[in-house]
């Protein structure tokens, strides 16, 4: 295997699994915003409940933007495992983690 494509392997093994974790760590970021937002509203004396409507839906809308990105990722991963398998004989049956973190995804998945 030519220096080119294990320097490449090398660099997608650890930039697929880092953009897989920064997507769950955005969409738990806006589930956590979305819980404040409408916890506020419920709580927050003299406010109606249709105020913050709008927002919380534009929310809604970027949670499933960022969900259907993880979805988009984790094809790109598994189209990429097969190039992987194609050009350079790769045999992966499981691709690395993100380098030295063990995420609570990863224990659950």
């Amino acid at each position: 295997m030519s220096s080119s494509i294990s320097d490449t392997a090398t660099r997608l093994g650890r930039d697929v699994p880092l953009a897989e974790h920064s997507i769950d760590d955005a969409l738990i970021a806006v589930s956590v915003l979305m819980t404040s937002i409408v916890t506020a509203r419920r709580d927050v004396a003299n406010v109606p409940a249709a105020r913050g409507q709008a927002a919380i839906r534009r929310l809604a809308k970027a949670q499933s933007a960022l969900i259907d990105a993880s979805g988009d990722v984790l094809r790109v991963h598994g189209d990429l495992r097969s190039i992987g398998r194609e050009i350079a004989g790769y045999d992966l049956h499981e691709c690395p983690k993100l380098a030295g973190e063990a995420t609570h995804l990863q224990a659950v998945a």
